[in-house]
């Protein structure tokens, strides 16, 4: 009799409902920040000189040098930044581009 009573299709209800809970959190959460995360780190690898960029502090200027994990950014007229590379926050002028996407 206790093993019919739990044979009502409830539990697998159950197990689906965590199953597509689980689906939405990856789908909506996880995933794009993965993207983002992907897509931030193909711009620092592709930085170069001349590019004008703006940091993650909101300092806009023209990169100058590019190292392994720094870039020298002349931010005015003999005024230089060296700079982590993840301090980078996007291009110049491509800022509206990213958020329609």
């Amino acid at each position: 009799m206790l093993l019919q009573a739990g044979m009502d299709g409830t539990g697998m209800a159950n197990i689906l409902m965590i199953v597509g809970m689980v689906a939405v959190f990856y789908f909506f959460l996880l995933r794009p920040q993965q993207q983002q995360r992907k897509k931030q780190k193909t711009f620092l690898e592709s930085l170069a000189r001349e590019m004008k960029i703006v940091t993650t502090g909101g300092v806009h200027g023209k990169i100058i040098d590019v190292s392994e994990n720094t870039v020298t950014v002349e931010v005015d007229k003999g005024v230089r930044m060296k700079l982590d590379k993840t301090a980078i926050a996007y291009e110049s002028g491509v800022v509206a581009e990213t958020i329609k996407k």
